[in-house]
């Protein structure tokens, strides 16, 4: 079979509750569902959903039977699926993100390198290195989970690894810090990942990068899909809501062609 000569690739942002699994998950389906109404070939959903975003009560929750869970509505939606639970190795509890396909199979479970702030610090347990890229669909596909995607070592690890789209569920918090009298370009949004950050990684990597974060108190949303020229395509506000971008695998391979920095990259 051809390789597909585009891919439709949505992300989706909504509000969860912290510990309540069913509602959560309730309200991950619907986002799917729309997803997948829309028609999108894989969707991105934000960290630790399942949940809530609570890295202190996350690990109690059943990571495992969690994932039962989001196989069962990639398969139930027909729809490739990337989504968080928690992953517990032994003592060790990791944020993980896993990407399922529209068959329900987990193809791929990354944990999280880059932990943010102390509570993840205090009560999870960093991956030793970034996961690999996995082949689904024609195309290779890399995973990495919020705080990762801020690191430019996690977009070149992914990239020089082979990977033309990074799948990234996020879940950032409201900041919003700044020097008084000095004007805008010294005042500091969390916004800026998905304005300022995202479009560059994937620009310096010749990449596709859909982010797809948590809204509602406390949470910026903003969720994004960045091309490889540098531009967001697609970047949501703060309410929630699910959107598809179709992705020309032509135009990764243009933007490649233009900018060639993994291909300038010292070998050896």
């Amino acid at each position: 079979m051809d390789a597909p000569k585009s891919h439709a690739i949505a992300v989706a942002q909504g509000v969860a509750v912290i510990d309540d699994v069913d509602q959560n998950l309730a309200t991950l389906d619907g986002l799917v569902a729309s997803a997948a109404e829309q028609g999108a070939d894989v969707v991105v959903t934000p960290e630790l959903f399942a949940t809530g975003y609570a890295p202190d009560r996350a690990w109690k929750h059943d990571g495992a039977a969690i994932r039962t869970a989001l196989a069962a509505i990639a398969r139930s939606q027909g729809i490739a699926l990337v989504a968080s639970s928690v992953d517990t190795v032994g003592p060790a509890h990791h944020i993980s993100a896993s990407f399922f396909s529209p068959e329900g199979e987990e193809l791929s479970r990354v944990h999280k390198r880059h932990l943010f702030g102390g509570v993840e610090q205090e009560w999870m347990t960093p991956a030793a290195a970034y996961g690999e890229p996995v082949a689904w669909n024609g195309t290779s596909w890399g995973v990495g989970i919020c705080y990762d995607v801020e690191f430019p070592e996690f977009a070149r690890s992914l990239s020089v690894a082979g990977a033309d789209v990074l799948l990234v569920p996020t879940a950032v918090p409201t900041v919003e810090e700044g020097v008084e009298g000095l004007g805008d370009a010294w005042h500091y949004s969390a916004t800026q990942i998905s304005t300022l950050q995202l479009p560059a990684r994937a620009l310096e990597n010749g990449v596709v990068i859909a982010y797809a974060n948590q809204c509602g108190p406390g949470f910026t949303g903003r969720s994004c899909i960045a091309t490889p020229f540098g531009h967001n395509a697609v970047l949501l506000s703060d309410e929630p809501g699910v959107v598809v971008l179709r992705v020309p695998v032509a135009a990764i391979e243009r933007a490649r062609s233009i900018n060639t920095y993994v291909a300038d990259l010292p070998r050896g």
